[in-house]
């Protein structure tokens, strides 16, 4: 296993996979570079931090899945690649598993990097624009939980969009499932069965009410870990289409 995940980074590494890691999160760091330009008045550093990771969660997230899952699949279908790789003596869920495995953990990584970027823009329009310095203290541990917590109840979206990329060789169902997901997500914003779709349940973790935090962590996590396990077993016994 551990020689199939050296393999799969070795890939990613020379894909675009870690310009689109850095690319994502430095999109919400320039808005926040720019809405603290334009604040008329300080805000406090935790309000700040919960503004990025909200935006990250509603929006750039679901896409940022949509179009990593897209490009780990394709390393494989575009070149024709599956026959000689499910030849080889390793098992095939391994295969799969790996690929989920490099996918949430650049997610988990891209998740960080919105937090760590967003606070360097912060800080540096900051320096420009001192009047409107940000308050209080940055509490780390608080920041890193709540993040933590958005990367996990994504596990189902990220467990659905990896399966619809890896199952089929054309990447327009897994682009247009991601597209239609995030869409419907953004149009559905206030519905309270939205703690029950899967492009919503990462936003959630930001909600007021403790009930829609654990149903979507709960839902997101729990069941997206089993559809992820599900997703690994149905790919490994099927021939891609």
């Amino acid at each position: 296993m551990i020689a199939v995940l050296s393999v799969e980074l070795r890939k990613l590494n020379r894909s675009l996979a870690a310009l689109l890691a850095v690319a994502a999160p430095a999109l919400i760091g320039l808005i926040a570079f720019f809405s603290l330009l334009r604040a008329q008045h300080p805000m406090p550093w935790e309000k700040w931090l919960q503004m990025s990771a909200g935006v990250w969660a509603f929006f750039m997230l679901p896409m940022s899945v949509t179009a990593l899952t897209a490009l780990v699949a394709q390393m494989e279908h575009a070149p024709r690649a599956w026959d000689h790789l499910r030849a080889l003596p390793v098992a095939r869920w391994k295969l799969y598993a790996a690929k989920a495995i490099c996918v949430v953990a650049l997610v988990a990584v891209m998740t960080l990097l919105n937090q760590l970027i967003t606070w360097a823009a912060i800080s540096a329009a900051t320096a420009l624009k001192p009047a409107v310095a940000p308050t209080g203290a940055v509490d780390a541990s608080k920041a890193l939980l709540l993040n933590g917590k958005i990367v996990a109840a994504a596990l189902l979206m990220i467990a659905i969009q990896l399966w619809m990329a890896l199952r089929f060789s054309s990447f327009v169902p897994a682009l247009a499932v991601g597209i239609g997901g995030t869409f419907f997500s953004v149009v559905a914003t206030s519905a309270k069965q939205g703690v029950f779709f899967p492009w919503q349940m990462p936003v959630n973790m930001l909600a007021r009410e403790a009930w829609r935090i654990e149903t979507a962590l709960a839902l997101g996590g729990g069941l997206g870990l089993l559809a992820l396990i599900a997703a690994i077993a149905h790919l490994a016994r099927r021939e891609v289409l």
